[in-house]
């Protein structure tokens, strides 16, 4: 189904029962596979901190967006992106060239991932968190935006952490609010980071410490 002053590109594929939303803008030789929602504008509680002008979905060339995916009106997304099956992407996050969210992974809205970077299964990245290029983030991590937990006056600003460049997330990591996570540091699995992580620093444990840092020759430019 087509809505109103949908652009499509040439060679863009689409699977069975697809649902384009008026104003989407989808690039040259995109993938939509079946049962993709696509411009769904977003529908908010009355104190709902979200509220603002969504704007259109654009898809870049060649994005695939996999089966079951939502990506709401207002998300931008880069050339060569992957959005696996049962995704969802909110309104005013930005997707950077060749980044991949694995299944069921959640980008809130306004959230920002540059290019290059790896969100496996079940990851979810909360409102107005920064992804930079080439960070990997393992399955189920979580990253999350209000100490209060819904107990915060009205208007009260929510801090997402921040992913330096080339950082990783072990599988199933927690991410309180505001923390920063350095260019090139490794995060365990299961950690539980309450506080910044230097660059090139190793975090483990619950909560996280600092035990030793990142090798030479583990350090991405080796790997290009």
């Amino acid at each position: 189904m087509l809505g109103e002053d949908v652009h499509i590109g040439e060679d863009v594929s689409f699977g069975a029962y697809v649902v384009v939303h008026d104003g989407t803008r989808i690039g040259d030789g995109c993938t939509i596979e079946d049962h993709v929602v696509l411009g769904k504008r977003p529908r908010l509680a009355g104190r709902s901190t979200a509220h603002g002008d969504a704007g259109v979905l654009e898809l870049g060339e060649r994005v695939t967006v996999c089966a079951g995916a939502v990506v709401l009106a207002g998300a931008r997304v880069g050339e060569g992106a992957i959005l696996g099956d049962q995704s969802f992407v909110r309104e005013r996050s930005f997707l950077g060239a060749d980044s991949v969210i694995g299944r069921g992974s959640v980008v809130d809205n306004d959230v920002q991932v540059g290019s290059r970077v790896r969100a496996q299964t079940d990851v979810y990245l909360t409102a107005f968190t920064v992804v930079e290029d080439d960070v990997f983030l393992g399955p189920g991590a979580i990253t999350t935006n209000d100490d209060t937990m819904g107990r915060h006056p009205p208007g009260a600003a929510l801090r997402g952490a921040i992913l330096r460049r080339a950082c990783r997330i072990g599988g199933g990591a927690v991410l309180t609010p505001g923390v920063e996570i350095g260019e090139e540091a490794f995060v365990a699995a299961g950690a539980v980071v309450t506080a910044d992580v230097p660059p090139r620093a190793v975090a483990i444990g619950v909560p996280a410490r600092l035990v030793r840092e990142v090798g030479e020759e583990d350090l991405l430019e080796h790997f290009r």
